[in-house]
């Protein structure tokens, strides 16, 4: 009898197509919600890593807006150190002592860059002031109604941005108080203009808002947001800015900043007015010191396309799985026809195995082999570079062992100095002579601070130095190779001179490295004329540049270099001076040290005799 053949009813016919659409949307579903926490996380850690890169930008740039400011602090307070100053404010009619001060001015105001530098007495009236020669002196002119004026006159050292009622340019204003015997006498007022840096924030991308303690932005690497306000302003504030006239004549507008989503107490995503085009990363940092605030905003269009790309990537990541899945039971089924071909490979796999396991044996031996050789040669170069700057240390420090007479000499002389006349000060004080015993404290505090110059010195010559190279200004490594040895170039009565073309000369190397080769050729060079006995006795030291490179030379008026030694000139150990003069090392320590920078150490004997040594390096910027 036939099997039955089991029949299917419509409604079950129907209900398998249903069951597939139910499960293909469910699984589509999935996917999209897979992609959407694939944009989030990847949206999430490009936002961090915008955050972490603003929060770097945040530091270096209120490091160097503070370092710019720290420079001037100190300023005004010493104003009051000049007579004529004090003078001129207890004489206001003597107009030829006015004259004399505001020449003054002028020259200080030049010496330390900043805009203006003006003296204004207890009424708020300027006296004195830098500008003095032009049209729009600020002489004067009454300005007590300055907030950092104010703050000086009730004793309270005064620190102010604002822009400048006379010429209209912005500055950071610092104001003191000027004192004679506990009493003041005026004010001392000195404007830096600090719109400089918003050109080094604008090449460095983002954008960048310094503002003050009322929120009005007063720096900007954007233009059209200078002089306006994070927030609107209240009445009060309003008012008090229009009376201290801090912006003069800018209209104070709200900039438009909204905030979309806050992350934390420092962050949070804004939109803006142009140039702006979409949504931004905003960090601040305080500056509690100036209460002001530095906000920085990140473009998030990088972000998100990052993200979009990660949600893409993952929907195409599911895609390929589907389609692996289809092809796996598409393989399943096929899997019977192929199962000989499979038997086949499998033993072409099993003999692919046997020889890979030996090729695998033959390198893992060769790897073991060369690990170990590199393990040794790693540590031949370490102990290399170890006794290598271990030798440069002990020339440092034999260059110091030969000037120890002199550094002896240059700090008996202050002691023995300080002593008498800290003597003589308990003397002057006790017979009532203040202004003399002053006179001699202030002459002690000369001695103690070439003392401390000194011995600064001396400790810089001798820290072991970095071997990564970096810009070093040429002229001010001579400087400090020459303060070593100065003592005796004037005891030996040796005519120095230098020159460098341009002034602003940068090599690349290492500064301390540079003066001990400074200092060995110094050295050698005053030898070879003492024990020659040459007259006059001439130091030249020359430093420009030679196309893409640094060239510095050192000639002196000594005997010269014979031609059949100077081969030798380099090698250690090899010496022309008498025993225990030297070990011969100062020459080859120096060429050494020339090298690593990537330049070259090579001497020559001129046509006018003596002789030359030429130190050939990189130009840095």
């Amino acid at each position: 009898m036939p099997a039955a053949v089991p029949s299917v009813t419509p409604r079950q016919a129907g209900r398998w197509p249903r069951r597939r659409l139910a499960l293909w949307g469910a699984l589509l579903l999935v996917c999209l919600a897979l992609a959407a926490v694939a944009y989030r996380y990847a949206e999430d850690a490009a936002i961090d890593r915008l955050r972490l890169s603003g929060a770097q930008r945040l530091d270096t740039y209120t490091a160097s807006l503070e370092h710019l400011l720290s420079k001037y602090d100190f300023l005004p307070g010493t104003f009051e150190l000049n007579k004529d100053v004090i003078a001129l404010l207890r004489r206001p009619g003597d107009e030829a002592l006015r004259t004399e001060v505001n020449t003054y001015l002028e020259r200080v105001n030049r010496m330390a860059g900043s805009t203006s530098i003006y003296i204004v007495n207890l009424r708020g009236v300027t006296q004195a002031s830098s500008n003095w020669r032009t049209p729009d002196s600020y002489v004067g002119d009454y300005v007590a109604f300055r907030p950092y004026v104010r703050d000086a006159l009730r004793g309270v050292p005064g620190g102010f941005y604002g822009v400048g009622t006379t010429r209209g340019e912005p500055g950071y204003y610092f104001a003191q108080g000027i004192y004679q015997d506990g009493t003041m006498l005026g004010v001392a007022t000195v404007k830096v203009n600090i719109e400089s840096l918003e050109a080094s924030w604008a090449d460095a991308g983002g954008k960048v808002l310094l503002s003050d303690a009322h929120g009005v932005v007063f720096l900007s690497s954007v233009p059209q947001w200078k002089y306006r306000t994070l927030a609107p302003l209240t009445p009060a504030v309003q008012k008090e800015v229009e009376q201290s006239r801090q912006y003069f004549s800018h209209a104070l507008v709200p900039l438009g900043l909204r905030e979309v989503r806050r992350l934390d107490s420092r962050a949070r995503i804004v939109t803006g007015p142009p140039p702006a085009v979409g949504p931004m990363l905003s960090q601040a940092r305080a500056l509690a010191r100036r209460n002001w605030q530095m906000v920085y905003l990140s473009d998030l269009a990088p972000a998100r396309a990052s993200a979009r790309a990660a949600a893409l990537l993952t929907v195409l990541s599911e895609a390929l799985a589907i389609m692996l899945v289809l092809y796996a039971r598409q393989r399943h089924r096929l899997g019977r026809q192929r199962k000989r071909a499979r038997e086949d490979l499998q033993r072409a796999y099993d003999q692919l195995e046997n020889l890979v396991t030996e090729r695998t044996a033959s390198l893992r031996k060769m790897t073991r082999d060369l690990r170990d050789e590199n393990t040794v040669r790693r540590q031949a170069e370490q102990q290399l570079r170890k006794a290598q700057s271990e030798l440069v240390q002990a020339g440092k420090m034999a260059v110091l062992g030969q000037l120890s007479a002199g550094i002896t000499h240059e700090l008996n002389q202050p002691l023995t100095a300080l002593r008498t006349m800290s003597d003589n000060a308990r003397v002057l004080i006790e017979r009532g002579r203040l202004d003399d015993a002053r006179n001699n404290l202030a002459t002690i505090s000369q001695l103690v601070e070439r003392m401390g110059l000194l011995t600064g010195q001396l400790r810089q010559f001798a820290r072991k130095s970095d071997t990564m190279p970096s810009a070093v200004a040429v002229a001010d490594a001579v400087t400090a190779a020459l303060f070593l040895v100065e003592r005796r170039i004037a005891q030996e009565r040796v005519g120095f001179r230098m020159a460098t073309h341009p002034r602003d000369l940068y090599a690349l190397c290492d500064s301390n490295r540079l003066q001990q080769v400074l200092v060995n050729l110094f050295s050698n060079a005053l030898d070879a004329m003492e024990m020659a006995g040459s007259s006059p006795r001439q130091l030249v030291v020359d430093a420009g540049l030679d196309g893409a490179r640094v060239r510095i030379t050192v000639t002196d008026s000594g005997p010269g270099i014979p031609e059949e030694i100077r081969t030798q000139l380099f090698e250690p150990f090899f010496t022309t001076k008498p025993q225990g003069k030297g070990l011969g090392l100062g020459l080859a320590i120096s060429e050494q040290i020339v090298r690593e920078f990537g330049g070259q150490l090579r001497a020559e004997s001129p046509p006018e005799g003596g002789a030359r040594f030429i130190i050939d390096l990189p130009r840095a910027e």
